[in-house]
């Protein structure tokens, strides 16, 4: 084994991290709930084989970097379109440690993304860095690495000492008194699936597949290219030969495609073609190109080089309504497409991450792929770094979902280490958002604020209600984050805070003599308009009683005088809060109307908005532009989890599907059938009138269902709690049927 010299004349102590161990305490008391966290902090001694390697960076870093180079490339009409908000880099100076105790010497290969040294127990390594033998005994080494370009990464390879998630990360700072987090504090190293030394962070790119057309029309000098159904990739002419201009102008409809002068996404290329392929140098969302060539230049074939995030396909849902099987399928396209290096808006007009339209893909996540590593990814990018400038994307009502999607994924996931790592970040964004509180404690939009809430003509000004509604929510979710890292003291000030603002809601905004929250409050003058946005929201989150249940539901939501939602984006949460209430009913058949509506318009995946009113070149215009609609939004794949949710029944109750429920409901169908993803594999469920099947995954569960007699089943016990209200408890890997007979719901 080559031996790496260590002698003293050759190496220096290191002058970095004199305050380690004080912020190591900190961290314990502050954040720690667990003993081999705990283990973790006071050094990550090394005495046994660790984890395979993999290359690691500091949190957040690779993220925000990758999505730096994703958003980037946002064009209109070959228009460069950057991000309007506050933009963050990465890192530029990262330490990665190891603290080790080793019964004899050990060599570790590192890799190392950017220029860096090495040091043992705080002297530098003078010679052989990528190939470095480690000392028996307890000791220390260190990697400092700069890099500007792209994040710092390290992967180390040995027998016992690998990189992996559990070595300590610290930025770097010259000024002992500059407060930013993370500085000279032990966490989670980022990581994902970079687990080859050949395959760094810098590197990462999308798959590609190759795929054929459906239908060609030839012109004289162009052809109109149909690919069947929405995508996005690389278009690739075959055989190309001649020199002159080649023209693509792409559309998600036939006349987008067709209108060369008015298309969202267009590229010109001159090209010299001497019978090689030709491949275009940036993927384009689109079913039809509108390939113009000049005269000379010709191709045999066109294909497409189909650009995805390889992803599993573990929710299934399928019923006794071939229309609404046809919309779990084009919504599960629709989220799939949108499922990338992040959760993105739209593949066509954006291609940005936007906080709201993410924590919707990240519920809908949950009943399809679950994947947990795009909602990590998209959350960390969302958030960006020190300090905090901005409200997220600039929107205020955005920086609220940001804290309630991250409960959420703790909740479907039981990833602690993850909150861990991400919640001094959420500290920051809290206090920014808190120091932005009127004197009433509610939120309006200041200067610089965007408050978005939804495309609806509504005013937006002064103290929104289902703002301060949605406040409330991040406030929950943010004391429950802070219990969960023992940070008592905000835990307190959180729990404070929400409680005081839901009364203060109460008190303003209910109307008792309209059954229902008002829109707003403008400089103490209360707008009496009735809109459904705070209604939802309250009775989604669970924050009212029967009694204004029931009227919210009647006098709002199934009120067809109260201005109608036209994004499916509200629809998410209007669907969501009347099913949460037992109206599964209603809720299939505004989802075939609604859904089923862009089905019948031709859609192949579903879209930023539809109002069933419009017709014609109407369906396809926003934003003052001809074709500004994306017709294959994020937001629009919400019935994967209305479906999943609310009719195969299936939520967790506790972090991880640890402890779970399964409450199934036909919603007027005759039969459904279904499999929701957890950590521990699917839960499967398959209802009809009078027979109930489940298979069960790991956790604790317990099925609560409807039934006018009492149900039976061989292998389970089943107790009513209520009238024609029964639970029976379900033991983990096992099947059940039940016997019942279903409500008339």
């Amino acid at each position: 084994m080559k031996q790496t010299s260590t002698k003293s004349s050759q190496a220096v102590v290191v002058p970095f991290r004199v305050n380690c161990w004080s912020s190591h305490i900190y961290y314990l008391l502050t954040r720690v709930a667990t003993i081999s966290l705990i283990l973790i902090s006071l050094g990550n001694v090394v005495s046994a084989q660790s984890a395979k390697p993999t290359w690691i960076w500091y949190p957040g870093d690779f993220e925000i970097w990758l999505s730096n180079q994703m958003q980037s490339k946002r064009t209109e009409r070959n228009a460069f379109i950057p991000p309007f908000w506050r933009v963050y880099g990465h890192q530029i100076i990262v330490n990665f440690s190891k603290n080790y105790n080793l019964d004899k010497p050990e060599e570790i290969v590192a890799k190392v993304e950017g220029k860096y040294n090495v040091t043992i127990d705080g002297k530098y390594v003078q010679t052989g860095i990528e190939h470095i033998t480690l000392p028996a005994g307890k000791h220390k080494v260190n990697f400092q690495v700069y890099n500007q370009v792209s994040p710092p990464s390290i992967y180390v390879a040995g027998e016992a000492i690998n990189s992996d998630s559990s070595w300590t990360v610290e930025i770097v700072h010259n000024n002992s008194s500059e407060n930013l987090p993370g500085k000279g504090k032990n966490g989670f190293a980022g990581s994902w699936n970079f687990n080859s030394p050949g395959t760094p962070p810098s590197q990462y790119k999308l798959s590609t597949k190759e795929i054929k057309v459906v239908d060609t029309k030839q012109g004289e000098h162009s052809v109109l290219v149909d690919f069947g159904e929405e995508t996005i990739g690389f278009v690739k002419l075959k055989n190309l030969t001649g020199k002159g201009k080649v023209s693509f102008y792409y559309g998600e409809s036939k006349a987008e495609a067709l209108s060369i002068d008015s298309c969202e996404l267009l590229d010109h290329f001159d090209v010299n073609g001497s019978g090689a392929d030709f491949i275009s140098d940036q993927s384009r969302a689109l079913r039809y190109v509108n390939i113009h060539f000049e005269e000379g230049v010709k191709f045999d074939d066109v294909s497409l080089i189909y650009e995805y995030l390889p992803i599993a396909h573990r929710g299934q849902f399928k019923s006794s309504d071939p229309e609404l099987n046809k919309i779990w399928n084009v919504a599960e396209r629709t989220l799939e497409l949108n499922t990338r290096e992040f959760f993105v808006d739209g593949i066509k007009r954006d291609h940005w991450v936007w906080s709201g339209d993410a924590v919707q893909s990240y519920l809908m996540n949950y009943y399809s792929f679950f994947d947990n590593e795009t909602v990590k990814r998209t959350t960390w990018a969302l958030r960006g770094g020190e300090p905090v400038e901005s409200h997220i994307n600039t929107i205020l009502d955005y920086s609220l979902y940001w804290f309630t999607g991250i409960y959420d994924y703790y909740q479907y996931t039981g990833d602690e280490n993850f909150l861990k790592s991400i919640y001094p970040r959420m500290v920051t964004q809290m206090d920014f958002v808190l120091k932005r509180r009127d004197n009433n404690g509610m939120l309006a939009g200041l200067p610089g604020d965007w408050v978005f809430l939804d495309w609806a003509p509504m005013t937006k000004e002064g103290e929104l209600s289902a703002i301060q509604i949605l406040f409330a929510r991040s406030l929950e979710s943010m004391t429950a984050c802070a219990r969960l890292m023992n940070d008592g003291k905000n835990a307190d000030l959180y729990n404070k805070l929400a409680i005081e603002l839901k009364a203060k809601i109460m008190n303003a905004f209910w109307d008792k003599d309209k059954q229902a929250f008002i829109h707003n409050r403008t400089d103490d003058k209360l707008n009496t308009q009735v809109t459904r946005y705070p209604n939802m929201f309250a009775v989604l989150f669970g924050y009212l009683d029967p009694s204004k249940v029931e009227a919210i539901k009647n006098n709002v939501l199934m009120n067809n005088s109260v201005q109608k939602i036209t994004t499916p984006y509200m629809r998410f949460y209007e669907l969501a809060a009347l099913a949460e209430i037992g109206e599964q009913k209603y809720v299939t058949k505004e989802i075939k109307s609604y859904w089923g509506g862009m089905l019948r318009e031709g859609a192949t995946t579903f879209w930023e908005q539809y109002n069933p009113g419009e017709k014609g070149a109407a369906r396809y215009a926003m934003y003052g532009r001809p074709y500004g609609r994306s017709l294959c939004h994020a937001w629009g794949a919400s019935p994967l989890y209305l479906l999943g949710k609310y009719y195969l029944g299936v939520k967790p109750l506790q972090p991880g599907y640890s402890e779970y429920l399964i409450e199934p409901a036909l919603g007027g169908l005759q039969w459904i059938e279904g499999k929701v993803p957890t950590p521990d594999g699917e839960i499967a469920v398959s209802v009809t009138r009078s027979l109930i099947k489940i298979k069960t995954a790991g956790g604790k569960g317990t099925l609560r269902l409807k039934s006018i007699k009492v149900p039976k089943c061989k292998s389970g016990s089943i107790k009513r709690v209520e009238s024609n209200i029964y639970e029976m408890p379900l033991e983990k890997e096992k099947e059940y049927s039940i016997l019942y007979t279903a409500l008339n719901d």
